[in-house]
């Protein structure tokens, strides 16, 4: 360890002589790229590896029964791994990024190196309803995260090479560099500065040529535009992005609905019986919901509807459009609650693939229920791909996003208009009804999000604990004027603590108050501190957000207040101190 520790040192003496600080994060950016284009290839084949394994099994029986057994079976595996190998608790993907940045200082637990890859490839492999682009995200943030640490990088850089690894893990997946970008823009929540846009440049062409060379140069989604946009149907565009906010809306509603559930479940065992149970069912019913669902959605956008009947009861009715209709709708309405019930169940993975699975078959359900209407025929296969654009700009609150990722991946740039109008109607429909996206609502509801908003990620920033100051003299009940008279003399401060033997704050002091006394020595003996002492109407607990401690101050009126745990006295936090660490932190972060 100490040799170890000896070539860090002696590397950082040898970069500070010969390499600017730009210089080193562009090419420490390059790694990250590196690694996060790696992670994506280390994930996606060991997936097809899994699935490939269980295909095999499910070719082997005569009926599709096997369908309910396989996503239990390997959620069991997962949990088993999670609880007894890696022992720490294993988040689905991005949020666990968002909550690094924003409570962690940029700081990702080092088992994230490996255990989202081991975990989210046994859940997807085995059926999981879940995707793999968040975990991938993750692995990435959490190798961007260990170099910072390895290089000691300060708050910015670390930020910054965590939007560089999420860029590069979406772009290794996507194969789309410029839609990465715009995701650690739109989601991330990173800050596009002429500082940090060649690092994420270079971090997203990397990671995009790591997936070249190991995955091929093909597309996820190939697609060819063979109807072009026509002006006639701009108002089913616009219909199709306001169906697709409220398919968002849904899909943001029912995820926070089963996550509630299952989080009263303290039973974990109960939890994957459960949820395994359901979602076994599901997938038995609806085999189109079994994994990622990218064969079905390159299916749906071939036009070919044959992945909804396939293995499935419902296969002599494969000829029939109502068929195919109603099963649209019911895959729709249900991926959501797979996924959940995959992720109650203790499965691992993201909420990407499940979002553009609902989003195809939304579009291919919306145009499809058009041409039957016959009021005009549109062209299913283009609504299809618009409609994933919807619900990215919708449940992710990402429109900008949608538009650039499924134009990238799919070559459909000649539908950038459509794409436009269909995702911004989206986002604006869920907007309405859901202020914050899948990813950020449960970190803002506990006040931990950070945002495009300076000021407010640097209160979030700021922690109660490490401004409390304890150099106050602290008195007891009991104790006289004459006490408090030599405190005085001992003390530089004005304000004195006045705490019972168990350490409980019972009340303070201000030398103000008694300012007029403690020249009469004739009271020193006579007055006991319990006379004079009060209990002050605002106090803070150290877990308040600073959000909180501000509105305090500003309605207190006071230059100082109390910190109290369960009433025990901690300390004081003071305005100046709070100014003054915001300063130095709004100057932290000021070029990410």
């Amino acid at each position: 360890m100490g040799k170890k520790m000896n070539i860090i040192v002696r590397f950082h003496k040898w970069r500070l002589r010969n390499m600017s600080e730009r210089g080193f994060i562009t090419a420490l950016s390059i790694l990250v790229g590196l690694l996060a284009g790696f992670a994506a290839v280390v994930i996606k084949n060991m997936v097809r590896l899994t699935q490939e394994a269980v295909n095999k099994l499910i070719a082997s029986e005569v009926h599709n029964y096997i369908y309910f057994a396989l996503p239990i079976v390997g959620i069991f595996i997962t949990v088993i791994i999670v609880r007894f190998v890696i022992r720490r608790e294993v988040r689905h993907g991005i949020p666990t990024v968002l909550y690094g940045i924003s409570k962690k200082n940029g700081r990702i637990s080092n088992h994230n190196l490996f255990s989202s890859v081991v975990a989210s490839s046994l859940t997807v492999g085995f059926g999981g309803s879940v995707g793999l682009e968040g975990p991938t995200v993750a692995t990435g943030a959490a190798w961007g995260s260990w170099l910072s640490r390895a290089f000691r990088l300060n708050y910015k850089n670390t930020i910054l090479m965590l939007a560089c690894a999420c860029a590069g893990a979406m772009a290794a997946i996507f194969k789309a560099p410029i839609a990465a970008i715009v995701f650690a823009v739109e989601v991330i929540m990173i800050d596009l500065t002429v500082f940090s846009l060649v690092p994420l440049l270079l971090s997203s062409a990397t990671a995009v040529v790591t997936s070249y060379f190991f995955l091929g140069q093909n597309v996820l989604y190939p697609f060819e535009v063979n109807v072009a946009f026509e002006l006639a149907d701009l108002p089913y565009y616009i219909v199709l992005g306001i169906i697709a906010g409220f398919v968002s809306v849904y899909f943001i509603k029912m995820y926070t609905f089963f996550g509630k559930i299952f989080d009263k479940m303290e039973n974990k065992w109960f939890r994957l019986l459960l949820g395994g149970a359901g979602l076994g069912l599901l997938i038995f019913l609806f085999p189109s919901l079994f994994g990622e669902g990218y064969e079905a959605i390159n299916s749906c956008l071939a036009g070919d509807l044959e992945y909804l009947f396939n293995n499935s009861l419902f296969y002599g009715l494969s000829e029939e459009l109502w068929a195919a209709l109603v099963l649209l709708t019911i895959v729709v309405l249900l991926k959501i609650v797979a996924t959940s019930l995959t992720f109650g169940a203790g499965g691992v993975g993201g909420i990407f693939a499940p979002t553009l699975f609902m989003g195809v078959n939304t579009g291919m359900l919306f145009a499809q229920l058009i041409n039957l209407s016959g009021i005009r025929q549109i062209n299913s296969n283009n609504f299809a791909l618009i409609g994933m654009a919807g619900l990215i700009a919708g449940v992710l609150h990402a429109p900008l996003t949608g538009i650039f990722l499924i134009g990238d991946i799919s070559g459909g740039y000649k539908l950038f208009v459509p794409l436009m109008i269909t995702a911004t109607f989206a986002y604006i429909i869920v907007r309405t009804f859901t202020p914050n996206s899948v990813y950020h609502i449960q970190l803002a509801q506990r006040k931990e999000l950070l945002t495009h908003d300076k000021d407010a990620n640097v209160l979030q920033m700021l922690k109660v604990r490490k401004l409390i100051e304890t150099d106050f003299e602290k008195l007891t009940p009991d104790a006289t004027l004459g006490d408090l008279t030599k405190a005085i003399s001992r003390n530089h401060r004005n304000l004195f603590p006045v705490v019972d033997e168990e350490g409980n704050m019972v009340g303070m002091l201000k030398m103000d108050d008694v300012r007029d006394m403690i020249f009469n020595h004739e009271l020193y003996d006579k007055v006991k501190i319990s006379e004079l002492m009060y209990m002050p109407e605002y106090h803070i607990d150290p877990n308040d957000s600073m959000d909180v401690v501000a509105n305090k101050f500003e309605s207190s009126g006071r230059y100082n207040l109390a910190v109290i745990e369960n009433g025990k006295y901690l300390g004081f936090i003071s305005r100046a101190r709070v100014f003054t660490n915001y300063r130095k932190q709004i100057k932290d972060v000021s070029h990410i």
